[in-house]
């Protein structure tokens, strides 16, 4: 006599607050990126245009020694 086997088998529920939450990230993500991408990349930048806007950048206390003891020893040896 062959068994019969009663094995319940559960409902799918779907969650479906939380599959239109999920949905709505993607397309806010999406559309965020799409916004980023959107805005206008700059070219031909001048850069001598740009380090004139900043002026002389302030030289290290080092750098002027060195430049310093360089200049009094070309000095000496042309002495």
């Amino acid at each position: 006599m062959p068994f019969k086997l009663n094995i319940a088998t559960m409902g799918v529920t779907r969650l479906k607050r939380k599959d239109r939450k999920n949905k709505a990230r993607a397309n806010n993500r999406i559309a965020r990126i799409k916004q980023l991408l959107l805005t206008p990349v700059i070219k031909n930048v001048d850069m001598d245009e740009l380090r004139a806007q900043f002026g002389e950048a302030p030289k290290n206390k080092k750098a002027e020694n060195t430049e310093a003891s360089s200049a009094e020893l070309k000095d000496e040896t042309t002495a």
